[in-house]
C-alpha cells in the first residue's frame, strides 16, 4: 500500500507530470503483474514495460515519487518493486552509517 503521508499535496504542480508520462499510451496492465504470475511471464512483462519506460521523459520524476510513495506494486520510473526495495534499503543503510559516523565524531570531540 502507497504511504499516503509521503505523498505531495494536491498542487496540480506536484501531479502534472504524469501527463507526460509514456506509460499513459500504454496498457495499465503491463505495469502491474496479475496474482501468481511467475517465471518467464513475469519477466517479459517486466522487460516491457521497461522499455516504455525507457523512452519516457519523466521517467526519473516518476520513479523519485515511486521512492517517496514507497509505491509496493507495479514498475515506476523503469525499476520493479524489488529494485526499488533495494535502492531504499541501500539509501537506508547509507543514512544509518552517516548517523553513525556524526554520532562517533562528536563523541570523540567532547
Amino acid at each position: 500500500m502507497t504511504v499516503i503521508s509521503h505523498l505531495p499535496g494536491a498542487l496540480e504542480e506536484e501531479w502534472d507530470w504524469q501527463l507526460d508520462g509514456a506509460c499513459r499510451a500504454a496498457d495499465s496492465q503491463l505495469f502491474f503483474h496479475p496474482a501468481g504470475e511467475r517465471g518467464q511471464a513475469h519477466d517479459d512483462r517486466d522487460r516491457a514495460a521497461k522499455a516504455v519506460c525507457a523512452r519516457c521523459p519523466v521517467r526519473e520524476r516518476c520513479l523519485l515519487h515511486a521512492l517517496a510513495a514507497r509505491e509496493r506494486y507495479g514498475v515506476w520510473g523503469g525499476c520493479t518493486e524489488e529494485e526499488r526495495r533495494g535502492m531504499l534499503r541501500r539509501r537506508r543503510n547509507r543514512n544509518r552509517n552517516r548517523n553513525r559516523a556524526r554520532t562517533l565524531a562528536r563523541a570523540r570531540t567532547r
